[in-house]
């Protein structure tokens, strides 16, 4: 990767935890924020916080990682993901800790050159939500 390439492609290992390994990847990569473009892969027991729940749900066996997206900051990450088990149901979410790759996950970052990405407290939502500024 040379310094000023915008696109970081991974390929994330067997047993790496997806959002651990993401936001190790963004801090080396882009210690001004990035975005996730795409990912796709697979999971074995899955976990998800749902819309309107303040805890996180699992899911026993292996599942598709169908969609991943979402932003790496230096203040946290908000990462969304839909994915399908083995009756191809789909479920989708908030990625927390605790998701386990099982075979691979594959993603692209998205470095926006010029711009930096942060998490500020947003007193109407009452969480740290994406403030987006130009340069540095």
């Amino acid at each position: 990767m040379a310094d000023g390439d915008a696109f970081l492609p991974l390929r994330l290992p067997p047993g790496a935890d997806l959002r651990r390994a993401l936001e190790a990847e963004a801090a080396a990569f882009a210690p001004e924020g990035c975005f996730v473009v795409s990912g796709i892969g697979s999971l074995r027991d899955p976990r998800l916080r749902l819309a309107g729940r303040n805890e996180a749900d699992a899911w026993p066996g292996d599942f598709e990682l169908l969609t991943l997206a979402g932003t790496l900051t230096a203040g946290g990450a908000h990462l969304h993901m839909s994915i399908a088990g083995p009756d191809g149901a789909v479920l989708g979410g908030h990625v927390v800790e605790g998701n386990a790759v099982r075979t691979t996950v594959e993603v692209l970052l998205c470095r926006p050159a010029g711009w930096t990405l942060s998490r500020t407290a947003d007193a109407a939502t009452g969480y740290a939500e994406l403030h987006v500024r130009c340069g540095s």
